[in-house]
Order: structure tokens, then sequence, then C-alpha cells
């Protein structure tokens, strides 16, 4: 009976798996395996975001990079005159030089990249406001208009409920056949403040009813931003020279009008002196 007993107890340790000391036993490979696993997956996750941040995409425009836009200011139905230009010492890189032609030259990080928008520009333009929302051209005798406000009475869209937004295009490096620069794009935005700029940029933003179209900027400011872009001299400069170069064309004119005029007048004279004087005199001594 005794020797029965036995075999019976070591049949069920065996059952068991070797008893309760196999049980209590720790599973220590399992849990070095998962740490090394945890470990492994830290450092991949912080190696991938140090080569990221080593090789960031560089989002234009960068600090010392130059761009050009030109830009019109749709107002209920009437075109704005061109931001005057801005001043020589503006702290801002975002500025314009006249006659609607913007210069988005970043001086810092903070205007420059995703952050080189229309609204930032329009903060560092004094009496210019430009919201998503709102709008006010800087003039003493403008209003600022918002968003579900109407069009005041003399204006092209009087009584029409009007909204903010913008509409842009893009000059191509290509000439159409009637010689005007052609462009792609004409896509609309409600959120206008937050329009990132691009080179050679043709911008139009407004306060116009919601069925409303904003036209493209007036044919003098994409003329004046053709020849920006063309390397010719700032808009203010041209179109100062270009009446001074008109009125020293015919001041250049009459003086060498007057050249031929002394040459006709000597011309004139030496004839009359020697034809008149010398036929008559020796006729009348013959006689």
């Amino acid at each position: 009976m005794a020797r029965s007993s036995s075999g019976r107890s070591v049949a069920r340790a065996g059952a068991t798996g070797g008893g309760a000391t196999y049980r209590g036993q720790m599973p220590v490979n399992w849990y070095a395996a998962l740490l090394v696993i945890v470990l492994v997956g830290i450092g991949s996750i912080a190696f991938a975001k140090y080569h990221y941040n080593q090789n960031a995409p560089v989002v234009e425009p960068t600090v010392g990079t130059t761009w050009h836009a030109g830009l019109g200011i749709d107002i209920c139905g009437t075109m704005q005159k061109p931001l005057a230009a801005s001043p020589s010492d503006a702290k801002t890189g975002l500025t314009t030089t006249g006659q609607g032609v913007l210069k988005i030259a970043p001086k810092d990080s903070g205007e420059a990249g995703n952050n080189a928008t229309l609204g930032k520009f329009a903060s560092g333009y004094s009496g210019f406001t430009l919201t998503n929302t709102s709008i006010k051209y800087p003039s003493s005798s403008s209003a600022e208009y918002k968003n579900g406000e109407k069009c005041p009475t003399g204006t092209p869209d009087a009584g029409q409920v009007g909204e903010v937004k913008a509409r842009t295009w893009i000059l191509t490096t290509e000439t159409a056949k009637n010689g005007e620069q052609k462009e792609t794009g004409g896509a609309t935005t409600l959120h206008p403040a937050d329009l990132k700029f691009a080179d050679r940029q043709l911008i139009t933003v407004g306060f116009v009813p919601d069925s409303t179209s904003l036209p493209k900027p007036p044919g003098a400011t994409s003329l004046a931003l053709v020849q920006v872009l063309a390397g010719g001299s700032q808009p203010v400069a041209t179109t100062t020279t270009a009446p001074g170069a008109a009125t020293s064309v015919p001041a250049a004119s009459s003086t060498t009008s007057s050249v031929p005029a002394a040459t006709s007048s000597t011309a004139t004279t030496a004839p009359a002196s020697t034809t008149t004087s010398s036929k008559p005199s020796t006729t009348t001594t013959t006689k």
C-alpha cells in the first residue's frame, strides 16, 4: 500500500509540471525580451525625430529670399488706388514699392515660410486692416467692412450683403500672342488673411457680394509687376522716369531743330549779301 501511494504522489507531481516550486519561478527571459523590444522602439523613434529635424523640409520664402507680387483691392465693386510705397525704414520685410507691387523679402522667421501671408503684410502696413472676416482700406474716408454687412449707397454693389475674400493668379514665364504675360489660377479663398504669398503672384482682395467674382488687379499693376520680374526698375522710379523721359525727348528735339535753324539762317544770309549787294552794284557801275 505504501509503495502504491508513493507512485500516485509522483504521478500527480509530474502532471502539475514540477510542483509549486516551478510554478512560482519568475519568467526572466520573457521580461528581458519585452524590455529589449521597448528600448529598441524608443530608440527608433528618437533617431527618426532627430533625422527629421536635421533634414526638415524648407518652406519658402526663406530669410534672404526676394519675391514680388501684385495687389489690387476691390471694395463693393470699386477698385481702390494702389497702396502707397512703404516707408524706406520699414521694420518688416513684407512691403510695397508702389503701384500695387509687393516685395516679399522676409527679415526673420516670423514673416518667412508659412508666415509670409497677406495678413502679415497688412499688419505691418499702417492703416490697412485685413482679417478673414473684415477689411479696411488705409484711408481716413474709408470704413471697415465686415462679413454680413451691406455695401453702402453710391457703390456699384450698393445694398448687397458682402464678404471678405481674395482671388489669386500666378504669372507664368510664357507670353501670349498679343504680347501679354500669361497667368494661371484664379482660385478664390474666404480666408484672405491666411493667404500665403507666392512669387509672380497676382492678388485681388476685397469686400464684395458672395456671387461676385473678384477681377484681376488693374493693368497698370500687372505691367509694373512684369517690369520688376523682368529686372526693370522699381515701379515708382519707372513712373517718375517715364514722364521725365518724355519731357526730355522734346527738349532734345527742339535743341536739334535749333541747330538746323541756325544753319538755315546762315545759309540765307550768305546768298542774300552776295546776290543782292554784288549784282546790282556791278550793273550800275558798268552802265
